[in-house]
């Protein structure tokens, strides 16, 4: 434990916690082939499960990846496996109509079982365990709105939940700065470094290459085939597929103006005791607030620790700086907390997009799947699976996000200037929602 200024463990690194049991392969590229059915840019999840999918459908496959494989944000996440998006049930209700919202939430529903379906088909060994969310409201208000959500989504989806009070929250969640929330069973959780180091496994067994430290630094159309252009060799392919999320760069200028990046800051504690962990998390769900800037916490699948984040759009590459932050949220949200150390902080990328849609589609040719909008884990899954169904012209690649309108805006170019004015104007919005 810490006195109060000092919040490091002896261990402190500014690294993922999930690569202590994932470390990033270290492997030297392989050589760089120079023709391929399918080029795919990008290793996280969404590449992995496009590459798995055409791999075991007979196609030459090729994923490139401009960093260790499964660098970005695929290891860098909370681990949270839901079925929601940032527009709410009511609000597509309400403003597109039950056939839409339906339609919406119940591919929401698809990509969650196309998680579940991936690990239990290719035996992946990533701590998932459906363990159930409960989600605090932070004003009466919340609360109310929380209810008739859940209560919508109860009558058109037939998805279970339960409200707990004020008064009995102490069973879900040891804090008091809450107002009740509301338990969802049927959602889960995983570990997200071992989730990607399962899926590039099974890639690399199904004869796909995938080569490190392989950025892809131009393409060229030429015909109905394209060269992928990289510092260590060209690649005459059919088939190019993006899968950069959070990590879309000026190799593809049409898809970097529709993507804003944006970090999300988390830190892992020192190992705790057993009774502290069950007091702050009894029944061990995943959890999170009910902010625009939410707060998330759950326990580590694999070790007696707090993982906790927030911060989400908080600018710095500062491991100590983003440590403090974060201890200093997590102590207001749980006192005792105060004197417990850090042994990990890190930052990663997802991307949202203008429209908050995720979106897959294809531009001049070229295929892409991205613009999560904070449900990365099902839909980087779920979509790159969809995308490789299309590049095999699959009736079985339908799906409500494909081929939707894709916003840009003629002031944005790639980087997110505006990001700080946006999380400063949630930190309002949430702090007189309180």
């Amino acid at each position: 434990m810490a006195g109060p200024g000092d919040i490091f463990a002896d261990d402190f690194a500014f690294e993922p916690y999930w690569w202590m049991a994932a470390p990033r392969p270290d492997d030297a590229p392989g050589n760089v082939p120079g023709a391929a059915d399918v080029v795919i840019v990008g290793s996280g999840y969404t590449g992995l499960s496009a590459a798995l999918t055409l791999a075991r459908a007979g196609r030459d496959v090729v994923v490139l990846e401009a960093g260790a494989a499964g660098h970005g944000a695929s290891t860098r996440n909370a681990g949270f496996v839901g079925k929601t998006l940032k527009h709410s049930f009511s609000h597509l209700l309400e403003t597109k109509g039950e056939a839409y919202a339906v339609g919406v939430y119940r591919e929401m529903q698809e990509a969650f079982d196309c998680v579940t379906g991936v690990i239990e088909r290719e035996q992946i060994t990533c701590h998932y365990r459906q363990c159930g969310r409960y989600m605090a409201a932070n004003s009466p208000a919340h609360y109310e709105i929380m209810a008739r959500e859940l209560e919508l989504k109860t009558k058109y989806l037939g998805d279970e939940s339960e409200m707990v009070s004020r008064a009995d929250q102490h069973r879900s969640l040891g804090s008091d700065i809450y107002h009740g929330g509301a338990i969802v069973p049927g959602v889960g959780g995983l570990h997200p470094g071992l989730y990607q180091s399962g899926l590039l496994e099974r890639v690399r067994r199904s004869g796909a290459q995938v080569l490190d430290h392989t950025p892809l630094t131009a393409f060229r159309r030429d015909g109905d085939s394209f060269e992928a252009v990289t510092p260590r060799g060209t690649i005459r392919t059919r088939d190019l597929i993006i899968a950069t999320n959070g990590y879309t760069r000026g190799a593809t200028p049409w898809l970097q103006r529709r993507v804003v990046p944006f970090r999300g800051l988390m830190i892992a504690t020192e190992e705790l005791p057993e009774k502290k962990l069950n007091q702050i998390l009894p029944q061990d769900r995943t959890t999170h607030d009910f902010n625009n800037n939410l707060i998330y916490l759950r326990r580590a699948p694999d070790s007696p620790r707090l993982l906790f984040g927030g911060r989400t759009g908080f600018m710095s590459d500062d491991g100590r700086k983003i440590a403090r932050l974060l201890h200093e949220r997590m102590t207001r949200v749980l006192p005792d907390m105060q004197h417990v150390r850090i042994s990990r902080a890190w930052n990663g990328f997802g991307a949202g997009t203008f429209d908050l849609y995720p979106h897959l589609g294809n531009h001049d040719g070229v295929h892409y799947a991205l613009g999560y909008c904070f449900a990365g884990v099902p839909m980087g899954t779920y979509l790159g699976h969809k995308m490789a169904l299309r590049v095999l012209e699959k009736k079985e690649a339908k799906t409500i996000f494909a081929d939707r309108p894709f916003p840009a805006k003629w002031w944005y170019r790639g980087t997110p200037w505006f990001l700080p004015f946006v999380t400063a104007n949630y930190d309002r919005l949430d702090a007189r929602g309180r």
